[in-house]
Formats: C-alpha cells, sequence, structure tokens
C-alpha cells in the first residue's frame, strides 16, 4: 500500500512540475513580449554605410516576400520616436495603393522617409524633402521606387487630358523618360511600358543628383548613395533597377 501511495505521489508532483515549467517556458516569436520595440538611434543611423542601408532594405523586402514581417510592438515605437527620428533612407515612390512602401521594405516607425508622387517624378518640394532628409536628418540612402504597370506613365505615354493644369505638369515630368524609349508609343505594350517606367526612375535618379548641389556632392564624398528600384505588382519583389 504504501509504495501504490508512493507512486500516486511521485504523478501528481511530476503533473505539478510539468505545470510550473510550462508557465516558465520564454514566450514564443509570436508573443507580445517577444515583439521588437528598438528604433534607429543617432548611433546607429551615423555608424551605417550607404549599402549596408541598401541591403538592409532588401534583406526586409525578401521578409515581406516570405511573409515573415518582424513582429514590432509600434505603440513602444511610437514612444520611443516621439523626440527625435534618425530615419536610414528616404524613398520616393509613386502614390499607388499597391505598393506599401514601409511594409514592402519591412521597416518600423522612424526607419526610413517616404515621399510618395504619382509617377515617383521630383520637383522642387520633393528635392527638398530629400535634401532635407540626407543634409539635416542625417539619412544615407536615397531610393526612386518606380513599379510596374504604373498608372501615371500609361496616361504620360497616352497623353491624358482631364482638363487639369496640374495633371498636365505631373505627367509632363515623365516625357522625357518616353522620348528616349524606343518603339511605338503604346500604353497597352506591357514591354514598352516597363522600358519607359525603368527609363524613368534612372531619369529621376539623375535629376536628383543633377538639380541638388548637397545631394551631388554628398554622393562625390560616399556619404550617400541614390539608387533605383523597381517594385513588381505581382508578387511584391523589389529588384534593383541598373543605369542606363
Amino acid at each position: 500500500m504504501k509504495k501504490f501511495f508512493n507512486i500516486i505521489i511521485s504523478i501528481v508532483m511530476l503533473v505539478l512540475f510539468t505545470g510550473v515549467a510550462k508557465c516558465n517556458e520564454k514566450p514564443s516569436a509570436t508573443d507580445e513580449n517577444n515583439l521588437v520595440s528598438e528604433v534607429m538611434t543617432s548611433e546607429r543611423q551615423q555608424n551605417a554605410t550607404p549599402q549596408a542601408i541598401l541591403d538592409d532594405l532588401m534583406a526586409g523586402n525578401q521578409r515581406y516576400l516570405d511573409n515573415q514581417l518582424t513582429n514590432r510592438d509600434f505603440p513602444a515605437q511610437v514612444k520611443a520616436t516621439t523626440s527625435g527620428q534618425y530615419p536610414k533612407a528616404i524613398i520616393l515612390s509613386c502614390v499607388d495603393s499597391r505598393v506599401p512602401v514601409e511594409m514592402a521594405f519591412d521597416q518600423g516607425v522612424g526607419d526610413v522617409f517616404v515621399a510618395r508622387v504619382a509617377g515617383n517624378a521630383e520637383n522642387e518640394d520633393i528635392l527638398g524633402s530629400i535634401e532635407y532628409a540626407v543634409g539635416v536628418a542625417g539619412s544615407k540612402l536615397i531610393m526612386v521606387l518606380g513599379h510596374e504597370s504604373c498608372g501615371a506613365v500609361k496616361s504620360a505615354i497616352d497623353k491624358l487630358d482631364v482638363g487639369s493644369a496640374n495633371v498636365d505638369h505631373l505627367l509632363g515630368q515623365i516625357e522625357p523618360a518616353i522620348e528616349m524609349v524606343e518603339g511605338e508609343r503604346n500604353s497597352k505594350d506591357k514591354t514598352y511600358v516597363s522600358n519607359v517606367i525603368h527609363t524613368n526612375v534612372n531619369v529621376t535618379v539623375e535629376d536628383i543628383k543633377k538639380r541638388s548641389q548637397i545631394v551631388n556632392q554628398m554622393v562625390a564624398d560616399g556619404k550617400v548613395d541614390v539608387v533605383g528600384a523597381y517594385y513588381s505588382l505581382k508578387d511584391g519583389k523589389v529588384t534593383l533597377v541598373e543605369k542606363n
């Protein structure tokens, strides 16, 4: 009988120990205690190189493609950036709602500046924003992000007229890229449209460097880089655009 009770007591103790052990287990990756709350700091920004930042963005895009986005404590990041910001890059993107810039690169609060305008064209306001990002706020990378099947590019190819001088001015900024691309001017030709989109990215990259003395000097000094990229609507993949 005594042996029987000893067995029962051992079983009870084992059950209790197992329960305590489970309570002390480390939280899983989806547990709120394991969320990323850190943000970009001045030191991290200053120590980063343009290439390292580009690599970080591209690695983030791969996580986006793999559906492995970083679990973030957004309230904590919001609070941590209240007193200041140290974005690593500024990304000039089209306004297209299908291109979720921060998400596409798996970036958190305070990580990147995002400037958006239809056709990802640069004007004085955009240039001023870029100069502020690199010259004042310390960003190390400028990315011009075009995207597949861009409506603004197609409208520029078609010479869309909606009776608006503002729209005419906007689409006119894409005209230089159109003039550089060989082939029939046809917005239904996917290859032609893609060539114009890629060329427009390169034109914008070069225009930024030519029109901004600040950016041009920082690029020459190796402090900043300007790159072009292309976002696929089919799968969300970002590829770097080769310079013409």
